[in-house]
């Protein structure tokens, strides 16, 4: 299972580091993923990953 988000899709993205001689080297900023037990309709649970960001939200519509 890689790293990205089971609802939204999110994951790893690519940037630069830029130093103050103007010198980029390359970074990788991650997602803040967590690890969910979800309960399904037929009454097993299920592990997966889910961002932050998106637990945020599924509180709130809950």
């Amino acid at each position: 299972m890689a790293r990205k988000c089971f609802f939204t899709g999110k994951g790893p993205m690519v940037g630069n580091n830029v130093s103050h001689a103007n010198n980029k080297t390359k970074k990788r900023s991650l997602p803040n993923l967590r690890k969910v037990r979800v309960q399904l309709e037929d009454g097993t649970s299920m592990r997966i990953k889910v961002a932050a960001s998106t637990l945020r939200t599924m509180k709130k519509r809950s």
